[in-house]
C-alpha cells in the first residue's frame, strides 16, 4: 500500500515538473529522503538549472544588438564576416549536439542564438544597401541547416565541423577585435549582448562537462569564453571613445 501511495505521489504535477529536469532518483533523494546535500544530484540540478537559464537568456541575449542596429539603421562597427563566422560556429554546435541526441538543455540556446545572429547579419547587409546579398544569405542558411539537421550529412562530417569551431571562433572574434582596434571605438556593438554571451559561454563549460562530458564541446566553450572576454575588455577600454563617436554620429544625422 505504501509503495502504491508513493507511485501515486510521484505521478502528481509537482513530481512530473521536477522529473522533467531531474532523474527520478534525485527526486527521491531531495523530496522523499530530504537529502539536499547529495553531491551528484546537486551537480545535476545545478547543471540543468544553468542550462535552462542559459536557454531563457539566449532568447533575448542578442536583442540589444538587434535593437541598436534597427534604431541607428546601421551596422557600423560590426564586421559582417565575423558575424557570419560566429553563426557558422553556433550552427555547428547546434547540429552536432542535436545529431548526438543530447538533451535540449545542452544545446537549446544555440537555436535561439542562431536565429538572432542570422537576423544581425541580414540587417547589416540590408542597411549596407546589399538587399540581394541579404536575401541570398538568408535562403542559403536555411537550406544548409535543414541539410545538417535532417541527417543527410554523415555524423563524422558534422563532428569535423564541430571540431573546426575553435579556430572559427578565434578568427571571428579576432576579426571583430581588429575592427574595434582600427576604429578606436566599438561602434554599434552592444555591451549587454557581449556580457551575456561571455557569461553564457562560461556557464556552458560546466553544463557541457556535466551533461555531455564531450571534450569537443567543453573546449569549444572554453575558447568561446576567452574570445568573448577579449571583446568585452575592448568594450570597456573604448567606452569613452565609443560614446564620443556615437554622439558625433547623432549630431551629423540631426543636421
Amino acid at each position: 500500500m505504501d509503495a502504491d501511495n508513493v507511485q501515486i505521489e510521484r505521478t502528481g504535477l509537482f513530481p512530473w515538473l521536477v522529473m522533467l529536469l531531474l532523474p527520478e532518483q534525485c527526486y527521491v533523494t531531495f523530496f522523499e529522503d530530504f537529502d539536499f546535500l547529495d553531491v551528484p544530484c546537486l551537480k545535476i540540478a545545478l547543471s540543468k538549472g544553468l542550462g535552462l537559464g542559459i536557454i531563457l537568456g539566449s532568447v533575448m541575449v542578442k536583442l540589444p544588438q538587434i535593437v541598436k542596429i534597427l534604431v541607428s539603421k546601421s551596422g557600423e562597427g560590426l564586421s559582417v564576416v565575423a558575424v557570419i563566422l560566429e553563426l557558422v560556429a553556433i550552427s555547428a554546435s547546434w547540429s552536432y549536439a542535436f545529431r548526438n541526441g543530447y538533451p535540449f538543455s545542452a544545446w537549446g540556446e544555440a537555436l535561439f542564438l542562431a536565429v538572432q545572429t542570422t537576423t544581425i547579419a541580414f540587417l547589416c547587409l540590408q542597411f549596407a544597401g546589399q538587399q540581394a546579398a541579404a536575401l541570398s544569405f538568408f535562403v542559403t542558411y536555411i537550406g544548409i541547416m535543414y541539410t545538417l539537421l535532417s541527417g543527410m550529412v554523415p555524423m563524422n562530417a558534422v563532428a569535423m565541423l564541430q571540431t573546426a569551431n575553435m579556430p572559427i571562433i578565434i578568427i571571428s572574434k579576432l576579426m571583430q577585435a581588429s575592427v574595434n582596434f582600427r576604429n578606436g571605438h566599438t561602434g554599434q556593438l552592444s555591451f549587454i549582448t557581449v556580457l551575456l554571451l561571455t557569461a553564457g559561454s562560461l556557464a556552458r563549460i560546466f553544463t557541457s562537462i556535466q551533461e555531455t562530458n564531450d571534450p569537443i564541446l567543453v573546449w569549444t566553450y572554453i575558447v568561446s569564453s576567452s574570445c568573448n572576454g577579449l571583446i568585452l575588455a575592448q568594450l570597456l577600454w573604448y567606452w569613452g571613445a565609443t560614446a564620443e563617436y556615437l554622439q558625433r554620429q547623432g549630431a551629423k544625422k540631426a543636421e
